[in-house]
């Protein structure tokens, strides 16, 4: 079974609670329980995991990677920008990682700086763009 890492970054438990008007009423909790469902339609396992610290984060990378997961799917959030350590360390890992965003940062002028070192990137689509992730993971991990 493909094993993902879902990282939720930096201000996602504050999803639902405010900026409402760019990301919806859905909490981390609705995130996290949608990307469960979505895991099982697809057979897949998912680890999920939220932080505001950076080097927590990093560290989880880097113990998926000592872990054997298959792939991993990021909402950097408030790590999109200024976070340097955290590209290095999607960098150094074997398996792909996707970026995910419920909402279209281009569309406001933002430009993830974790982006380039992702496998790819998907905006815009909410809640769906994880499993659109999954399905590209699982095509990738074949």
């Amino acid at each position: 079974m493909t094993k993902i890492l879902v990282v939720h970054g930096a201000g996602i438990n504050m999803r639902g609670k405010s900026q409402v008007e760019i990301f919806g009423s859905d909490t981390m909790e609705d995130y996290s329980n949608q990307i469960k469902e979505y895991a099982k339609q697809l057979d897949m396992t998912v680890d999920i995991y939220h932080s505001n610290i950076e080097g927590e984060v990093i560290n989880k990378f880097y113990q998926a990677h000592e872990d054997n997961y298959d792939a991993a799917i990021i909402n950097p959030a408030g790590y999109s920008s200024g976070h340097p350590a955290l590209a290095a360390a999607i960098t150094q890992v074997e398996y792909p990682t996707i970026e995910v965003h419920i909402s279209n940062p281009s569309a406001r002028g933002n430009v993830s700086q974790i982006a380039p070192s992702c496998k790819g990137v998907i905006t815009g689509f909410g809640l769906f763009g994880y499993y659109i992730a999954l399905k590209a993971i699982k095509n990738i991990a074949g």
